[in-house]
């Protein structure tokens, strides 16, 4: 029996409820900064969907703990897939091995790169670098020369200044010679933390392996990679199951080695060419169940980045922007070659399929701050020295000014007319709205020199 995941503890607390008193002491519990316990976190997901007014407290507890912590600066990255073959057969999966239906595409180094350009075209700073879990195409050295390849090209003012990774599990000394590429975050979701359903989700192929996905967290933080970002895939059980879990592998990681996880993905399945399994899934999420998740993810482990990808509609984004979400996808394809011929098969069906500019406008409108900073990877704040500023709300003092440059970068190199105009009168108003003299003047600072030319300007 593994040590990370407690199924019976899982199980005693999917029901247990509590009353309005109870609910008003756990948000300003959490309201504190320094998380929640599972029980607490269950209870939080027991409100029943229809109580308006707890549900509102719980909603407006987490914006307001997201804002403590991040400010509203919200990072934008795009997915880079560089094959869709796999050797696995997950039954919810496009890329399965067993799913004829699909066009397939591993692409060249140069290929990658024309990618890479395209995406840095767009405006974007940072990627995340995905192949299916194809061991004899997409191995170290194949991923050791694209990355290189990629971090030196430049298009106009554009570079990608992060690539974290999403590949299958590795050894410890695999994970040393991964983050000797200078990677980001190492991304690997579990998709379900349930392990008897695991083995049916995943009957053949590597991944098959429960115990080596889910111990390859510790595996890559004994390696020394500092950042690593964690996820379930809901769809396929009970979602307070899967989110109780989770916190779970979280609270390990940052026992066991004092940092949790950098982020936690939240991703929902959504319809997969020639898999029947996505549109007929065991346990569907509601709208609102999704909603509370995050919500109630945030205040469970406040410190970390939350992301939503482009599986979700613009409105329901929209609207988990206020509840947590810290980090999103945007202007995204998820299929190999998708930004340059957008041939191969999809990874699944995309729910938002607007431009970066449509929605780095939307941000701005709605007060948020759309960054593109990568700068606590670049400085060494990252693991430990990270979790030290998040934890007590300090690293928004980084963050803002950092947003604030690297939006100023995107407005003047990249956007529509009328973003910029938008984006830089939000930029002013940002900076004039800043209380501390000694961070009104930095932030001033760093977005005059971009203004007058410079780039890559952080602190």
């Amino acid at each position: 029996m593994n040590e990370i995941i407690n199924e019976e503890q899982i199980n005693s607390l999917l029901d247990i409820k509590a009353n309005e008193s109870q609910i008003n002491e756990i948000l300003n519990k959490a309201l504190l900064m320094k998380g929640i316990s599972l029980e607490e976190t269950a209870k939080l997901l027991n409100i029943p969907d229809n109580n308006e007014e707890e549900l509102k407290k719980l909603f407006d507890a987490a914006k307001l703990l997201k804002e403590k912590i991040y400010g509203k600066r919200i990072v934008l990255f795009a997915p880079l897939y560089a094959s869709n073959y796999c050797s696995n057969n997950c039954v919810y999966c496009a890329f399965r091995r067993d799913n004829k239906n699909i066009k397939r595409i591993h692409l060249t180094p140069a290929q990658v790169v024309e990618e890479a350009r395209a995406i840095m075209q767009l405006g974007h700073k940072r990627i995340v670098l995905l192949t299916g879990e194809d061991y004899i195409h997409s191995g170290l050295d194949y991923i050791e020369e694209i990355m290189d390849r990629i971090y030196h090209e430049k298009v106009f003012n554009g570079e990608i200044r992060r690539i974290n990774i999403n590949i299958a599990p590795l050894s410890i000394e695999d994970f040393k010679r991964l983050n000797s590429f200078g990677i980001g975050t190492y991304q690997l979701f579990q998709e379900t933390y349930k392990k008897d359903l695991y083995s049916k989700m995943h009957p053949a192929g590597k991944k098959s392996n429960y115990e080596w996905r889910l111990e390859a967290m510790d595996r890559a933080m004994e390696a020394g990679i500092s950042d690593v970002g964690i996820g379930p895939l809901f769809g396929m059980t009970d979602y307070r199951f899967e989110t109780l879990a989770t916190l779970m592998h979280a609270n390990h990681l940052d026992q066991k080695y004092k940092c949790g996880p950098h982020t936690i993905s939240v991703p929902r399945i959504e319809h997969a060419q020639g898999v029947d399994f996505s549109d007929n899934l065991p346990a569907p999420l509601t709208n609102i169940q999704f909603k509370k998740l995050v919500a109630t993810l945030r205040l469970a482990v406040p410190y970390t980045g939350i992301i939503m990808s482009t599986r979700e509609t613009p409105a329901l984004r929209r609207e988990l922007l206020d509840l947590g979400i810290s980090q999103i996808s945007a202007g995204s394809k998820v299929n190999p070659g998708g930004y340059t011929d957008n041939i191969a098969t999809e990874q699944f069906e995309l729910g938002d399929n607007r431009t970066l500019d449509e929605v780095i406008r939307e941000l701005v409108d709605n007060n948020f701050i759309p960054s593109f900073c990568t700068a606590c990877y670049r400085s060494g704040r990252v693991g430990k020295d990270f979790m030290d500023l998040a934890k007590p709300g300090l690293i928004k003092r980084f963050c803002n000014t950092n947003a604030l440059a690297t939006l100023g970068e995107y407005l003047l190199d990249y956007a529509s007319e009328d973003t910029k105009k938008a984006g830089l009168a939000m930029i002013d108003k940002e900076i004039d709205a800043i209380e501390d003299p000694k961070l009104k003047n930095l932030a001033k600072e760093k977005v005059n020199l971009v203004k007058n030319g410079n780039r890559d300007v952080y602190v």
